[in-house]
C-alpha cells in the first residue's frame, strides 16, 4: 500500500512568519513551483524527493547517523569531542550554503580561503529549547589570477541566492515545517 499523498499546502500559512518586519499576522507563502520534469507531481516534488537518515544508539550518550548511501557520522551529548545534535544543525546550515556558494564561485577561481562560521544562541523559554539569532558568516578570498575578480564579484550574490532560495537547510529553518514524532514497535 502506498502512503497517502502529501497535503495540498498551496497558500498555507506558516505560524510565526510575517509578510514584512513588524507586520501583523502570519505570511502566506506561494505554492512550490511545479517543474515540467519527469516524475514531478502537482506539488513540485519529484518521486525521489524523500531524504532520510537512520540514527542508532551505540552507547550511553553516543549515536551514529547513517544515510541511504551508507555514509556515517558519529555524534553524542557533548561529553567528549563528538558533535552534539545542535552542532550538527549548525554544521548542516553552514555546509548547505557553503556548497551552494562554492559551486557558484569556484567555477571561476579556486579560493585561497573558504570558511563559513555559523553561530546561534541556545535558549530555553516558553517555546522550549531552541536556537535564536542564527548567523552565517563567510570568509572567502581568491588569489589574483584569471577569474578571481569574477568570483569576488558574484560572491555576495551567491551568498544571497543560497540564503533566499537554494539552501534547503536554511530555508527549512527560516520558513519552518512541522516535525512529527512517533513510536514504532521494535
Amino acid at each position: 500500500m502506498s502512503p497517502p499523498p502529501p497535503p495540498d499546502l498551496r497558500g498555507a500559512q506558516h505560524p510565526g512568519t510575517r509578510d514584512a518586519p513588524g507586520a501583523p499576522g502570519p505570511a502566506t507563502h506561494p505554492p512550490p513551483r511545479v517543474r515540467d520534469a519527469p516524475g514531478a507531481n502537482v506539488l513540485g516534488m519529484s518521486e525521489n524527493s524523500l531524504r532520510s537518515v537512520s540514527v542508532e544508539r551505540t552507547g550511553a550518550g553516543h549515536y551514529v547517523a547513517t544515510n541511504a548511501r551508507g555514509g556515517t557520522i558519529v555524534f553524542g551529548t557533548g561529553s567528549d569531542d563528538e558533535f552534539t545534535p545542535v552542532e550538527l544543525l549548525l554544521a548542516a546550515l553552514g555546509g548547505c550554503t557553503a556548497v551552494d556558494v562554492d559551486l557558484a564561485t569556484s567555477r571561476h577561481a579556486e579560493p585561497a580561503t573558504f570558511t563559513v562560521q555559523v553561530a546561534g544562541n541556545k535558549v530555553d523559554d516558553e517555546l522550549g529549547n531552541r536556537l535564536t539569532d542564527l548567523t552565517v558568516t563567510f570568509t572567502v578570498a581568491f588569489p589574483d589570477g584569471e577569474g578571481a575578480e569574477r568570483a569576488r564579484t558574484i560572491l555576495p550574490r551567491a551568498v544571497k541566492t543560497s540564503h533566499d532560495r537554494l539552501c534547503t537547510v536554511s530555508r527549512t529553518v527560516e520558513i519552518g515545517t512541522p516535525v512529527t514524532a512517533t513510536v514504532q514497535d521494535a
